[in-house]
C-alpha cells in the first residue's frame, strides 16, 4: 500500500518541513491542505486541479481535530475523518473572542509564511492596534509585513506611511491600492517559492479589494465604508485558501474586529524591542521605569527619543497576558476538578 502514497504537489505548498514531520509519523496516506472549514467539515485540496475548482476536492469531517485553514492533513483510509495534522509551520493565533472561552485558542489560519498588517490611509492611522498586530505576528511564526492601502484616496500618504514606521521598527511598510494597483505587484512577490500570505485587517481597510486584485477576479465581494469612519462591514464570512495566479497561496480570513492576544511567546519583545533595549540600561535589574534614579526609559522619554503612550501601552500587554495567564491557570483548575483531581498533561503549545 505504501507503494501507492505519493507526496503532494510541492505546487500546494509542501515543503521539506512538512515532508520530515509527514513521515516521522510513518507517511500514512497523501497528505491535503485545508483550504475551508464549515461546521464540523474540512474541504481538504490534494492537486491544483482541486485547488482551482477542475476537479472535486475532499470534504471530510473534523470533528475532534485541531485543525484550521491551511494545515496540512491526512484522512483515514475511508476518508471519512481527519486523521492526522502535520505539525505547523506556524500558526496565527489569538483568544478566542466568545463568551465562556476566554481562556481558549482561536487559530485564523496555519502554514503562513507571510502576514500583511493591514491599515487603511484616508483615516488615522492606528499605531496601539499595529503594536498588538505585530505582537501577533511575531507569535506567530510568520514574516510581518506592514500596508497601508488607499492610496488612491489621498494626495499624500508619507505622512501615514511615517507614523506606523515608527512603530513597526524595521518591517516594511508598504503602500498599495486595489482600485489603482499601486503595490499589487510588490505584494505578489512575497509569494513566490509557492508560499502562503495572509492578511489581518479591521473591517473597512480595503483588505478584499486587496484580495480581488491579487487573485485577478472579484472573488470576495466588497462592500462601501461609512463616509464619516472609513470603516466597513465584514465582506468575508469565513477563512479560505486561494491559489494566486503563477504561484503561490492567499489565506483570507474574515475582518478581526477584536484582537485578543493569546499567551505570547518572544512576540512582546520584539514588537517593542526599543523599549526592551533601554530597560537593559536602567541602573537597578529592577525597575519599575517611573520613578526610580537611573532609568533609562524615562531618561528616554524626558529626552524626547520615546513616547509615554508607547511605554503605558507594553504596560497594558504585559497585565493583558498576565490576566490570560491566570484566566488559563483557572480554567485548567477546573477541568482537572472536573475530571476527579486527576492530573492531565499539558497541553501541546500551537508554537512547539
Amino acid at each position: 500500500m505504501s507503494d501507492l502514497i505519493e507526496t503532494p504537489d510541492p505546487a500546494l505548498g509542501w515543503a521539506d518541513d512538512f515532508d520530515e514531520s509527514w513521515r516521522a509519523l510513518g507517511s500514512p496516506g497523501t497528505p491535503g491542505r485545508v483550504s475551508r472549514l464549515d461546521r464540523g467539515w474540512s474541504t481538504v485540496v490534494r492537486s491544483m486541479d482541486e485547488a482551482r475548482g477542475v476537479a472535486d476536492p475532499l470534504r471530510v469531517r473534523n470533528i475532534g481535530a485541531d485543525v484550521a485553514v491551511g494545515d496540512w492533513v491526512v484522512s483515514s483510509d475511508d476518508d471519512e475523518r481527519i486523521e492526522h495534522v502535520i505539525e505547523r509551520r506556524s500558526a496565527f493565533t489569538r483568544r478566542a473572542s466568545f463568551d465562556g472561552m476566554r481562556a481558549v485558542s482561536h487559530t485564523l489560519a496555519a502554514n503562513i509564511d507571510v502576514v500583511f498588517l493591514v491599515h487603511a490611509l484616508g483615516s488615522p492611522p492606528s499605531p496601539r492596534r499595529l503594536e498588538r498586530e505585530l505582537v501577533l505576528a511575531f507569535d506567530s511564526g510568520a514574516e510581518p509585513v506592514v500596508v497601508l492601502t488607499k492610496t488612491d484616496l489621498v494626495v499624500e500618504s508619507e505622512p501615514g506611511r511615517e507614523a506606523l514606521a515608527d512603530v513597526s521598527l524595521g518591517v516594511p511598510v508598504l503602500l498599495a491600492s486595489g482600485i489603482s494597483g499601486d503595490g499589487i505587484d510588490e505584494i505578489r512577490d512575497y509569494a513566490q517559492g509557492n508560499r502562503t500570505l495572509t492578511f489581518l485587517g479591521a473591517s473597512g481597510v480595503g483588505k478584499s479589494t486587496l484580495v480581488n486584485a491579487l487573485v485577478g477576479d472579484q472573488r470576495q465581494a466588497t462592500s462601501a465604508v461609512r463616509e464619516g469612519d472609513q470603516r466597513g462591514r465584514h465582506t468575508t464570512v469565513a477563512a479560505e485558501l486561494v491559489p494566486l495566479p503563477g504561484e503561490g497561496w492567499l489565506i483570507d480570513t474574515p475582518g478581526v474586529r477584536a484582537l485578543s492576544l493569546w499567551l505570547s511567546g518572544n512576540g512582546i519583545e520584539r514588537a517593542f524591542a526599543d523599549v526592551f533595549d533601554l530597560m537593559d540600561n536602567c541602573r537597578f535589574r529592577d525597575c519599575k521605569h517611573d520613578q526610580e534614579p537611573g532609568c533609562a526609559v524615562q531618561a528616554a522619554i524626558a529626552g524626547g527619543a520615546l513616547d509615554q503612550v508607547r511605554l503605558h501601552s507594553l504596560e497594558r500587554l504585559i497585565e493583558e497576558e498576565a490576566a490570560l495567564e491566570e484566566e488559563q491557570r483557572a480554567h485548567d483548575k477546573a477541568a482537572d476538578k472536573r475530571a476527579g483531581g486527576r492530573t492531565r498533561p499539558p497541553e501541546q503549545s500551537e508554537f512547539d
